[in-house]
């Protein structure tokens, strides 16, 4: 297999096409396309960025990351761990230098780079028409959940991480070092860090197999040094020990994986980019066109299980799929089409856009991505939805004088606590276990007749802030003492009237 000249970017199916650096094509178009195009203003319509932002700017007030809940009435001082912790200070701290647009070009620019080095990647495999199909399923699959969200920020360690390591095992290395820098850094961003490890050790294995019987003796203790390596370079981070075990305790919550609409399966009903990935992988295979590695046909279909159980996983199976795929993929591509004529066709395509020499395509792309963000902060201002940020239902409530703790729809947790509000719950599910959240489902979806008063009472609340649907609702309205005082299409407020103040 022919390697990448990493000093120059060329290829054998090259990386630029008359002076057209494709890595920086796909890069300036992913970022216009999520600055530009008015739908990606949902990037600010998960309700667990308020609460992201508001640890942030906790740990950068007190000087230290909590290990214990700082946010809530209804389980106060109980243990926590904030393990994305330092996705969290950097938002805050964006979002108070840069507001809510800052925030979105921030995850434009990690969204747009990641697929920019996914394509560079492709191109050292396989023509650019087969390179750009594979990014633009890999986009597909990751706007599904491109959120201002911790998660979105690991992406490109996760790129960088799975193709360092296919590299390496392709072109028969011995494992990449320095790679091992990566994982501190992604232990304390995100808890992915877990799969990163699962996914080198099989990427590992998948190094060593791939040589001849005669070598693989000689490579399996320096694979088996970088996997233990990088286990032992996630643990620097606050929690220690705690933070490998942090994963598999989520992945154990019965109900909440069941009810939080991120961890439920993905609604074929519309068609969306997963079923176009699964039919295309699946025509290739039935008709022999595309045979990959055992182990790596065990991990692809693997990550395919996971995103067919829960819809955060889509993101996942998009990213890491191209990087095992694209040497069979291109194999059987080369068999299939006639490569060259669509390279040729491309190649006149873009040919307006050509620059003499690499640090000119550096230059122009650095411009064109400048010019793109400055119009973006001219001309947009961007704001969380309205579907998260029940902020008049709270400013009336505050009004008709609600006092004491509040009673919360899961949705608005974060807002509240944004706010500065202690909290009934929120989107930290797994601080509050499956218990507390089957008792709040009960109450506020009148599972048990009784079950709302006896919450109620329990945890002394003295105002409720509920989606507007909510079942609860409904009873509120007929329980004594408790007036009705907002009313919208996002929230609906009631306040005790034996603890409000009299305006």
């Amino acid at each position: 297999m022919t390697t990448i000249d990493s000093a120059c970017g060329a290829t054998p199916f090259g990386f630029r096409t008359y002076g057209v650096s494709w890595p920086m094509l796909v890069g300036l178009v992913s970022l216009a396309a999520v600055l530009g195009i008015p739908r990606f203003s949902a990037l600010l319509g998960d309700p667990d960025t308020y609460w992201h932002l508001a640890a942030g700017r906790w740990i950068l007030d007190h000087g230290v990351v909590p290990k214990s809940d700082p946010f809530s009435h209804s389980m106060p001082g109980t243990p926590w761990m904030a393990h994305e912790w330092l996705s969290e200070v950097l938002l805050a701290s964006v979002h108070d230098i840069l507001g809510w647009t800052g925030l979105v070009v921030l995850v434009a620019l990690v969204f747009a780079g990641t697929l920019a080095y996914l394509a560079r990647f492709l191109l050292s495999r396989m023509e650019p028409i087969y390179a750009l199909l594979l990014t633009a399923f890999a986009a597909g699959m990751l706007m599904g959940h491109l959120l201002v969200r911790p998660h979105v920020l690991v992406w490109p360690f996760l790129a960088v991480w799975v193709g360092t390591l296919v590299n390496a095992g392709e072109y028969r290395r011995n494992p990449p070092w320095w790679a091992l820098l990566l994982m501190p850094l992604w232990a304390n961003l995100h808890g992915s860090f877990i799969l990163g490890i699962g996914l080198g050790a099989v990427l590992a294995l998948d190094a060593v197999m791939s040589l001849p019987a005669d070598k693989r003796r000689n490579s399996v203790l320096p694979w088996a040094a970088f996997v233990g390596l990088s286990a032992l370079a996630a643990l620097v981070t606050p929690w220690g020990w705690n933070g490998l075990v942090f994963p598999f305790q989520v992945s154990s919550m019965e109900l909440a994986l069941k009810v939080i609409d991120e961890w439920r399966s993905a609604d074929f009903q519309q068609l969306q980019t997963l079923e176009l990935w699964l039919l295309l992988v699946l025509a290739l295979a039935c008709s022999g066109r595309m045979r990959l590695p055992l182990i790596r046909l065990i991990l692809v279909l693997g990550l395919a299980h996971l995103a067919l159980k829960h819809q955060r996983h889509v993101s996942l199976l998009g990213l890491v799929s191209p990087f095992l795929i694209a040497a069979s993929f291109a194999g059987a591509g080369r068999e299939t089409k006639d490569t060259k004529r669509d390279a040729e066709f491309l190649d006149r395509m873009f040919a307006a856009f050509a620059v003499p020499a690499r640090r000119g395509a550096i230059a122009v792309a650095g411009l064109l991505a400048a010019v793109m963000i400055g119009a973006v902060f001219q001309s947009r201002e961007f704001s969380p939805l309205a579907k998260s940020t029940p902020d008049a239902a709270v400013d009336a409530a505050i009004r008709a004088g609600a006092t004491g703790s509040v009673l919360n729809s899961y949705n608005f947790g974060g807002y509240l606590i944004y706010r500065g509000i202690p909290v009934f719950i929120d989107g930290r599910a797994d601080m509050y276990g499956d218990g507390f959240l089957k008792r709040y489902i009960d109450a506020v979806g009148l599972a048990d007749t009784n079950a709302l008063e006896m919450l109620l009472a329990d945890y002394r609340i003295g105002w409720t802030l509920l989606d507007a649907g909510a079942p609860a609702v409904a009873l509120l309205d007929r329980l004594p003492g408790w007036r009705r005082v907002h009313t919208d299409g996002v929230a609906v407020a009631h306040i005790k009237e034996s603890v409000a103040v009299t305006q």
